[in-house]
């Protein structure tokens, strides 16, 4: 695999071509990754997989017209031809008022963070197996497993690039590390569920171990799933899915969505949309974070803010477009995937933790439920209205009561965010890390 030099060298290399075959302005992105993964079930061998690929798009414009071409043939006459396609594509376009490379004047030169975003620690096939039977092993141990959909260890590494017409040219490598297994508990009312985690550096992974003990833990405490009743009741998210109400809050900030005039947020900035003393925080510079970074997809300098201030919506995640379209500034939150135009990501996002235990959150609940799965996609980003199948447990006099299933958990973002209450039980290896959570007023449909 090419160094991150030499993976800038590549985009910077393009972008000239790009140039002397007629672009006005252009951009390249170079990406190249390889990976590798061993599975197991039942103490065997399952699959063996090993992929690499290496991909170069093109970005051009030609007055207000652009195209987007991208290739994995990266010889000199394939990329002399992908530039010349590019050009004739883009003439041939229709004109976009907003379209256009990021601000010269709001480029990062550098030098970048330290991130800390590459391990040298390969580990070998033997070792990604043994890691994979020792979490399938610790799983299948636990008492009322009954049969394993296996596990997998993984290891994989790739390199990003990005270079501009007008100046900026960047790189950067990284590796990650995963370890997940999925095991089944019960002999009639058979229940699933599954633990994992993914770090880039192999000394931040849980021991296969644990990892398999507390698949099957989770597995069994499943078992003997009930029904809830119907009704309006108090909602305890649990970190695993909790993060997925601040991800409904970050695309409904997105600078497309704002622009499109497709958010439940839009005449939100400023306003108090969670209680006092909420705090929701994106750093894209955490070192080892899972989503780190130290430039944008278009070359624009990446930073800490808070998205919520004191239970506030301070703004919004703007790439160059859409802050053209709002007549704004971009906030350096671009993300390129291969070829295209950007779209908008954030880094590393956390809620911040609350001072109440999750016992202490429940401890008032006379009747309740503990979320620990959501199922489906019924949310509605343009009214904010909430609806997803969910499974976890009963609430009964303040504490867990048995496993339930087969409800649904509905209720509106703006209400659920402003009557949201966070435990004090943050963990720091997701992208989105988010405590547990209780909402109350939600309604929940069951028998």
């Amino acid at each position: 695999m090419l160094s991150p030099d030499q993976a800038r060298d590549r985009a910077l290399d393009l972008v000239e071509r790009a140039r002397r075959a007629g672009a006005e302005t252009a951009d390249a992105v170079y990406g190249a990754s390889s990976s590798e993964g061993i599975q197991v079930r039942l103490g065997k061998l399952e699959d063996v997989e090993r992929s690499e690929s290496e991909h170069i798009a093109l970005r051009v414009f030609v007055g207000r017209r652009s195209a987007s071409i991208g290739s994995s043939d990266l010889s000199p006459a394939a990329l002399d031809e992908l530039a010349a396609r590019a050009i004739d594509m883009a003439r041939a376009a229709p004109e976009d008022a907003y379209a256009g490379l990021a601000p010269e004047d709001l480029l990062t030169r550098g030098p970048f963070p330290e991130l800390d975003l590459f391990d040298a620690h390969e580990p070998s096939p033997e070792a990604l197996r043994a890691a994979a039977l020792e979490a399938e092993d610790a799983a299948r141990a636990v008492s009322g497993i009954s049969n394993s959909d296996g596990a997998t260890a993984s290891f994989g590494d790739g390199v990003f690039a990005l270079a501009t017409s007008h100046g900026f040219s960047g790189a950067y490598g990284s590796t990650h590390h995963s370890l997940s297994a999925s095991v089944v508990g019960g002999e009639t009312d058979k229940q699933r569920d599954n633990a994992w985690r993914s770090t880039h550096h192999h000394a931040d992974l849980p021991s296969p171990a644990e990892i398999g003990r507390l698949a099957g833990e989770r597995t069994v405490a499943k078992l003997g799933s009930g029904k809830m009743k119907s009704g309006a009741m108090p909602v305890i998210f649990d970190p695993r899915v909790s993060s997925s109400l601040v991800g409904h809050l970050l695309g409904a900030i997105t600078g497309n969505a704002i622009a499109r005039r497709s958010s439940f947020l839009l005449e939100k900035l400023g306003e108090q949309i969670f209680a006092p003393g909420i705090t929701i925080a994106d750093d894209p510079h955490t070192p080892r974070g899972l989503r780190s970074r130290p430039f944008d997809g278009e070359g624009l300098p990446t930073g800490a803010r808070n998205v919520i201030e004191d239970g506030r919506l301070t703004g919004w995640l703007l790439d160059s477009a859409s802050a053209r379209q709002l007549n704004l500034t971009p906030t350096g939150h671009a993300a390129r995937n291969g070829g295209g135009a950007p779209g908008v990501s954030t880094g590393n996002v956390h809620l911040a933790a609350g001072t109440l235990s999750p016992a202490e959150l429940m401890a008032d609940i006379k009747d309740g439920v503990y979320v620990t799965e959501l199922i489906g996609q019924g949310v509605n980003g343009v009214t904010g209205d909430y609806s997803r199948g969910a499974a976890g447990f009963r609430i009964v006099d303040g504490q867990l009561a048995g496993p339930v299933s087969e409800f649904t958990v509905a209720g509106n973002l703006l209400r659920m965010f402003a009557q949201l209450t966070p435990a004090n039980d943050l963990e720091w290896y997701r992208a989105i890390n988010v405590p547990t959570l209780r909402v109350d007023g939600m309604t929940i449909a069951g028998d």
